[in-house]
């Protein structure tokens, strides 16, 4: 992969976009890398994902806009789906994605951002989806993971206006989870993964599916939703273990041990 990096630690892989000349700018080779970063991962070792940018500027500056100047309807609708699918799958991806925003998280980046389950940013970071003022519509999700996230109305304002704002406001709106100085947001993520990496990973993998799958329905197929995947739980090594070590603690403090959980 020429755009995009990977390495695993612990549990944790982190996934660098690696184009700091361009700010990390969104093509098809990049969406391709980090496809393929994806794609690569050993999910019996990868227990959550960080997903960031190189450099002390940018998470992703957006795409790149001299690869779609010249797009007739039918490539830029294709771009759109190309984008979309990949992001999706970050969505959707069977383990936690946190994104740690490390600077300019515009247009594509912004909307890469979206897809991941959590998303830290450091206090330089600037987030937007200025698509109109370039004459087209966010085309990777924005319009409709923006009114998600953050209210219909605070979409629409950013949105029709094309306006950026600071890592401050992100937070405010609830856009991000937290802000950091820049120099401890790779190391806070890192931290917070690794966290997440220690709890039974059969357990943390159900929970997403059952936020993001109940998200989209209404309440009593949502809980029909966590019914089933609480139940799943059920009879796996991680759930006995989990379960007879808080027995064994209730017991006697003095027997209670680390559990390793197994993902079986």
């Amino acid at each position: 992969m020429a755009y995009v990096t990977s390495e695993v630690e612990a549990g944790v892989a982190v996934i660098t976009i690696d184009r700091p000349k361009a700010l990390n700018a969104l093509n098809e080779e990049v969406l391709t890398d980090l496809k393929a970063a994806f794609d690569g991962l050993d999910l019996d070792a990868v227990r959550c994902v960080v997903l960031t940018g190189a450099g002390d500027k940018s998470f992703v500056a957006g795409a790149d806009i001299g690869a779609m100047a010249k797009m007739t309807k039918a490539e830029g609708t294709a771009f759109g789906k190309f984008g979309n699918d990949i992001f999706r799958m970050i969505e959707t991806f069977p383990v936690p994605v946190i994104a740690a925003i490390n600077g300019f998280a515009l247009g594509g980046g912004n909307e890469l951002a979206m897809s991941c389950d959590i998303r830290l940013c450091s206090d330089n970071a600037v987030f937007g989806q200025p698509e109109v003022g370039l004459g087209i519509t966010p085309g990777f999700g924005g319009t409709q993971r923006l009114a998600r996230l953050v209210s219909p109305g605070m979409a629409k304002q950013l949105i029709y206006g094309g306006r950026n704002i600071t890592a401050e406001e992100a937070y405010r709106i609830g856009l991000v989870n937290a802000v950091y100085p820049q120099e401890e947001l790779l190391p806070a993520a890192k931290k917070l993964a690794g966290g997440i990496a220690k709890q039974a990973p059969i357990a943390v993998r159900n929970c997403k599916k059952a936020i993001n799958d109940g998200l989209q329905v209404d309440i009593d197929k949502a809980l029909e939703i966590e019914e089933a995947l609480f139940g799943a739980c059920f009879e796996s090594w991680d759930q006995q273990e989990g379960m007879a070590n808080f027995l064994r603690k209730k017991d006697d403090p003095n027997k209670v041990k680390v559990v390793a959980f197994q993902n079986k």
